[in-house]
C-alpha cells in the first residue's frame, strides 16, 4: 500500500529522512513542511559566513525546495508551519503563508523541529540589538549589521560552541569583543584543566573573556547597548549575540498526546517512535539515551541527527534500525587551535558515581624530527576495566584524527588496550611510530597493571608536605623558567646519584614537562624502594591549569 510520510522540520535529520525514504520507496508520498524559506542548509556554517571565511552565501545551502523536488520527488511547502497534531485523527493543521490554514492526514510522521535559542525574561532582552542564531534569516541579519561601518564592538552572551565560534568570527571581521559566561569556564564538553587552552587562546587573539559572571539586564540608549553583569560591571556595544543554549522547539506539541521529556524533549524509543502510533522524532528536539552513562540526555548536534533521519526512514520501509546512543563526539576551531572531545567528562562520571582514571599525554601531531610538528594536550577516562569513557584533546595540528580514532574505539566499546595495538597510519610528516593515540594507550596499559601509579593535579593542590615530596625532574634551565611551588628539583638524569636526597619515608611525587621523564623516574626509584607516582600530564598541564583569562 502506498505510504504518505509527512515531515516537519527540514535541516539534518528531516532532510535525511526525507532522502533516504525516497530512495527506499519511489512510490511513498512525502511532505515536508518548513516555516522558513530553507528546507537543507549548514547550520553549523553559519557562523563562519558572518566571518566572511565563507563568502558565497549559496554555499550554505545544502538543497534547496527546487533540488529536492527534482532529485528526491518531494512535496516541499516552505512557509508552512505545522500547528497542532492530532494523533487520533493522523492529521496535522498547518499555517500556510501561501495556502492560509488547513490540514493534512498522514499515514507516518516524523517530527524535526530542532532547537531555538534560549531567551530568558531578563529586562531589556528583546532589544533589536540583541541577536540570536540559528537559520539563514538570522545569519542575515547578523550579517547586514556588522557590515556597517560604524559597527565597532559586540559582546557575546554564551560561552559554548555558537558562542565561541561567533566571538572568533567577529573578531575576524575587526570588531572588539567581549565574552561572557556565567560558568567559570567556556565550552561546557571540556573539563576545566583542559578548557584553559581555549580560553589562552582566545584572550591571545584579542577577545576579552569575562567568566563566572551572568546577565543582569540589557538597557538600549541612541543605538548601543549596555550589559549589565550580576558582579556589578558593565559593558557598552553596539551588539549583543545571545549564545546561552538552546531549548526544543516543541511547544506545538503541548496538547497533541506526544509525550515529552522535564526539558520539552520528545521522548522516543531505540527506532525513535514516540508513544503514538506512526509518529517518529529525530534531531536537537528528541531525547536520547548517553551512549557511555546510559542515561538519558539531550545532544543538539549535526551527525547523530543525520543518522535518527536515516534510521526513522528505516523503520518505516521495514529496515529494522535503531539508535544506540549519542556520545557527543564534538569539534571545534578556535583561532589557530582545535578543541575536541568523546564521550562523558570528569563532571558528568562524577555526577552520576562512575568510577573512572584519567591520563594526560602531550605527544606531537607528528614526528618531532620533520619540520612543522605541533603538540597536541590529550587527556584519555577509562576505567578500572580498560573501557574507554572519554577523551579530549587540544592543538593546532592533528586534533581531529587522534579523537575521532578514540571515538571510534569508545563506539565499539573498546579498551585502552586497543589503543595500544591499533596499527594506525605512519610517515614523518602525518604521526609518530607510536601514534598519540597508541601513546595513551600505553600510559593507561601502566596505570592499570601498576608499572605506573599516577596522580592528578588535583591530588599534586592537596599535597601534605608532611608526607609527600613533591619532585621537579627537569632540567634546571626548565625549572628555572617555572616551577610548582615547593617542588624539590633533581633532574632525571642525576636521580641515580642523588637519590639519597630523598626521604625513604615520604612518598614521591614526579613531575617532568608532559609526563615521559616523571614516569622515567618512578621506575628508577621504584627499583630503589621508593614510594613514587607520576604526576600526569606534568608541568605543562599543570601550568595551563592555572590559566586565568585578564579582565
Amino acid at each position: 500500500m502506498k505510504k504518505k510520510v509527512l515531515i516537519v522540520g527540514g535541516v539534518a535529520g528531516g532532510a535525511s529522512a526525507a532522502a533516504r525514504l525516497r530512495r527506499l520507496d519511489e512510490d511513498a508520498e512525502i511532505i515536508m513542511f518548513e516555516r522558513d524559506a530553507h528546507i537543507s542548509f549548514a547550520n553549523c556554517g553559519l557562523p563562519y559566513y558572518v566571518g566572511e571565511s565563507i563568502q558565497d552565501r549559496s554555499k550554505l545551502m545544502v538543497q534547496t525546495p527546487e533540488s529536492m523536488k527534482s532529485r528526491f520527488n518531494l512535496d516541499v511547502r516552505i512557509h508552512s508551519e505545522v500547528t497542532e497534531i492530532h494523533v487520533n485523527e493522523k492529521t496535522v493543521t498547518v499555517n500556510s503563508k501561501d495556502n492560509g490554514v488547513y490540514t493534512e492526514s498522514y499515514d507516518y510522521l516524523i517530527l524535526s523541529p530542532g532547537a531555538k535559542p534560549l531567551k530568558p525574561p531578563i529586562p531589556g532582552i528583546d532589544s533589536n540589538l540583541i541577536f540570536t542564531l540559528r537559520n539563514i534569516p538570522d545569519t542575515d541579519r547578523i550579517k547586514s549589521y556588522v557590515d556597517r561601518e560604524d559597527i565597532q564592538n559586540a559582546v557575546v552572551i554564551g560561552g559554548g560552541y555558537i558562542g565561541v565560534e561567533m566571538a572568533e568570527n567577529l573578531r575576524h571581521r575587526g570588531l572588539d569583543v567581549t565574552l561572557v559566561e556565567a560558568a567559570p569556564h567556556i565550552l561546557a564538553p571540556f573539563d576545566s584543566d583542559m578548557v584553559t587552552f581555549a580560553e589562552k587562546e582566545l584572550q591571545d587573539n584579542g577577545v576579552r573573556l569575562q567568566l563566572g559572571d551572568g546577565v543582569q539586564s540589557f538597557e538600549e540608549k541612541d543605538g548601543k547597548i549596555t550589559v549589565s553583569l550580576q558582579s556589578g560591571k558593565k559593558a557598552t556595544t553596539d551588539m549583543v549575540i545571545l549564545a546561552i543554549g538552546v531549548a526544543p522547539d516543541t511547544g506545538f506539541l503541548r496538547d497533541s498526546g506526544i509525550k515529552l521529556g522535564a526539558r520539552g524533549h520528545i521522548l522516543v524509543n531505540a527506532s525513535l517512535q514516540t508513544n503514538c502510533d506512526g509518529v517518529y522524532a529525530v534531531g536537537d528536539a528528541v531525547e536520547i539515551t548517553d551512549f557511555v552513562s546510559g542515561q538519558q540526555s539531550a545532544v543538539p548536534l549535526a551527525g547523530p541527527a543525520n543518522k535518527q533521519g536515516r534510521i526513522v526512514a528505516d523503520h518505516i520501509c521495514g529496515l529494522q534500525s535503531t539508535y544506540k546512543g549519542t556520545q557527543g563526539t564534538a569539534i571545534i576551531k578556535i583561532f589557530g587551535l582545535t578543541g575536541a572531545s568523546t564521550g562523558s567528562n570528569e563532571r558528568v562520571l562524577t555526577k552520576l558515581n562512575i568510577p573512572y582514571r584519567t591520563v594526560y599525554v602531550h605527544p606531537s601531531s607528528h614526528a618531532s624530527y620533520y619540520p612543522g610538528a605541533k603538540p597536541i594536550a590529550l587527556k584519555l577516562l577509562f576505567n578500572d576495566e580498560g573501557t574507554i569513557l572519554g577523551a579530549q584533546a587540544f592543538g593546532e595540528k592533528g586534533v581531529d584524527k587522534r579523537i575521532d580514532v578514540i571515538a571510534t574505539v569508545l563506539r565499539l566499546k573498546g579498551t585502552v588496550n586497543d589503543l595500544a595495538e591499533l596499527e594506525l597510519t605512519y610517515a614523518p610528516p602525518f604521526s609518530s611510530a607510536k601514534d598519540p593515540v597508541n601513546m595513551a594507550g600505553y600510559l593507561a596499559q601502566n596505570v592499570l597493571s601498576g608499572q605506573a601509579e599516577v596522580v592528578t593535579l588535583r591530588d599534586v593542590e592537596n599535597i601534605n608536605p608532611d608526607q609527600q615530596i613533591l619532585l621537579d625532574v627537569r632540567t634546571k634551565a626548565e625549572y628555572d623558567q617555572g616551577h610548582i611551588e615547593g617542588a624539590l628539583h633533581i633532574p632525571v638524569d642525576e636521580l641515580r646519584t642523588r637519590s639519597q636526597e630523598l626521604d625513604p619515608d615520604k612518598e614521591i611525587y614526579a613531575y617532568c614537562a608532559v609526563g615521559m621523564r616523571g614516569y622515567i623516574a618512578s621506575r628508577i626509584l621504584k627499583q630503589k624502594g621508593y614510594r613514587v607516582k607520576n604526576v600526569s600530564g606534568g608541568y605543562r598541564s599543570y601550568s595551563m591549569s592555572k590559566f586565568t583569562p585578564v579582565i
